[in-house]
């Protein structure tokens, strides 16, 4: 029997599950005062679900599921055997996808728009590396039924006050919109049809820089003349300022940009300036499923986002047959955790740990009454005294436990 968790998987050590416990816990207390409710929805969703749910690259690393029994039987012995006709479920890759699920088979008993907090396992068939793995949590806030900009802004508040309440404090929050950069794509000779491809491309930049976009664009066989405006406006945006303004003459409707602006401007005055908020033209976000505005959170202090997300008006309707507004955010859970782990983040407000050693000579009644006067002052874990106390303490050191009480004369002491 193997003892290692799978690849890309792990087991997680009682200190990194306090620290996981507490973030997740501020994440739940910031959203539920904020008014969104929690749902749960199963980790497996059937497979035609998540082929038709324009995940980008996300659909090449689905966990499928074989067929049982005679259905795995009959689909065995048909001709030519592919891999759809093997399986009918998969693991989610991510939540949005099960919760416009959820809301199309639920809608008549929610509330209208609905808020809502999903956080829960999903699963990636990634190849496992640092800061990539197969499995992991994530903390999702969306408004489903709500089209105007104000939605936008409010699940910036909920969500950047969430982090300020774990102590996140210099990140900013970029911000684009899809409709602007596929007009713009196509202004630079990029066919309508191969969209989003590119934007899958696209997407990778912070992953492979812009020789990289490059190169896959063009094994893409995409329009030698659009490849090179890209990498000139990839080149000429880098590192520099620049406004709505300035590429909103590439949009045709201007009210996408008014639209923008308008969340861009309400998102500083609502920030007070505890983060920053920035137009970003090159952000993309991988998933096919975004219609409009979307965005990413970064920071100085660490690579890579902590967070992201944007508007998916048409995923609902391909359940009920009918457009419904959405729009979701997600707290990066698992990068959070890890840079906290990396700071040796402590939880603020956390009881120091005590340890109460006993022996036969005490009734363990007494033991346990000692213990839960003593919790009025610490964590208080019960434990029978060793023979030999010295590799005891040493462990127990080493779990965090900074108090020792011993038992005298019946009488308890703390040192």
């Amino acid at each position: 029997m193997k003892t290692n968790a799978l690849k890309g998987m792990k087991d997680i050590l009682p200190a990194e599950q306090k620290l996981r416990d507490y973030v997740q816990g501020k994440i739940l207390e910031t959203y539920r005062a904020s008014g969104f409710e929690r749902i749960s929805t199963p980790m497996l969703e059937d497979a035609e679900n998540l082929d038709k749910s324009d995940g980008g690259d996300n659909l090449n690393l689905i966990f499928k599921v074989l067929k049982r029994g005679d259905k795995l039987d009959a689909a065995l012995a048909a001709s030519p055997v592919d891999e759809k006709s093997l399986s009918d479920m998969g693991l989610r890759y991510d939540l949005t996808l099960p919760l416009t699920r959820f809301f199309a088979a639920n809608r008549n008993e929610l509330q209208f728009p609905f808020k809502v907090i999903q956080t829960d396992r999903v699963y990636r068939a990634e190849r496992p590396q640092k800061g990539r793995s197969r499995e992991f949590v994530q903390c999702d806030i969306d408004i489903l039924g709500d089209s105007s900009c104000n939605a936008e802004v409010e699940l910036i508040d909920v969500t950047a006050r969430a982090l300020l309440n774990i102590g996140f404090n210099n990140f900013v929050i970029n911000i684009n919109d899809r409709r602007i950069l596929r007009n713009m794509l196509e202004n630079m000779g990029f066919a309508p049809e191969t969209l989003d491809s590119v934007c899958i491309t696209f997407d990778k930049m912070d992953k492979i820089g812009a020789e990289g976009v490059e190169a896959e664009l063009r094994e893409k066989q995409m329009p030698d003349g659009a490849i090179k405006a890209l990498v000139e406006f990839i080149s000429t945006t880098s590192g520099s300022s620049i406004s709505v303004d300035d590429v909103a003459a590439r949009c045709a409707d201007p009210s996408i940009a008014n639209d923008l602006k308008y969340i861009i401007s309400t998102a500083e005055k609502v920030s007070g300036g505890k983060y920053k908020i920035n137009y970003t033209p090159s952000l993309v976000r991988g998933q096919g499923y975004y219609t409009g505005v979307v965005f990413e959170i970064g920071s100085p202090d660490f690579s890579g986002a902590v967070g992201g997300g944007g508007r998916y008006d048409n995923l609902i309707g391909k359940f009920i047959g009918q457009q419904v507004p959405a729009v979701g955010f997600s707290i990066g859970f698992e990068r959070i955790c890890s840079i906290l782990l990396d700071q040796k983040y402590q939880i603020p407000g956390a009881k120091e740990k005590c340890a109460l050693l006993y022996d036969d000579s005490i009734e363990f009644a007494k033991v346990i009454s000692t213990a839960e006067k003593l919790r009025a002052d610490y964590a208080v874990t019960i434990l029978k005294k060793a023979k030999k106390p010295g590799p005891q303490y040493d462990m127990l050191e080493k779990q965090g436990y900074t108090k020792f009480a011993t038992f005298k004369d019946g009488e308890v002491a703390v040192k």
